[in-house]
């Protein structure tokens, strides 16, 4: 499929609190995702390089021992392999992108 409207799309809880809608390509993954006020991410790795954009919202992000607090407007590019966590300090609004696909989230 080609277009795709968000709200026509399967709701997926990743974590506790990191709601959100999943688009799959052949070669990337995308997450539009709503993350509570509070919500954890566990500190992890990965083999998908990921770009995080912060669209609402303030989200405190570690990547690779450097901790930033993220507004909207920040971006954040999370190599390959590199560990990462996160926790909302409000309620966030962001967006996603892992290459290669998210099988795991499929």
């Amino acid at each position: 499929m080609i277009f795709h409207q968000l709200e026509n799309l399967e709701t997926k809880e990743l974590l506790p609190g990191i709601v959100g809608h999943l688009i799959h390509t052949d070669t990337l993954t995308i997450g539009y995702f709503n993350i509570a006020k509070g919500a954890v991410l566990p500190a992890h790795a990965h083999v998908h390089e990921q770009v995080t954009n912060l669209l609402e919202g303030e989200f405190e992000m570690t990547v690779g021992g450097e901790t930033k607090i993220l507004t909207a407007g920040s971006v954040a590019t999370i190599p390959s392999n590199a560990e990462h966590s996160g926790v909302a300090l409000t309620d966030c609004k962001v967006i996603d992108v892992f290459n290669p696909v998210r099988e795991d989230y499929k």
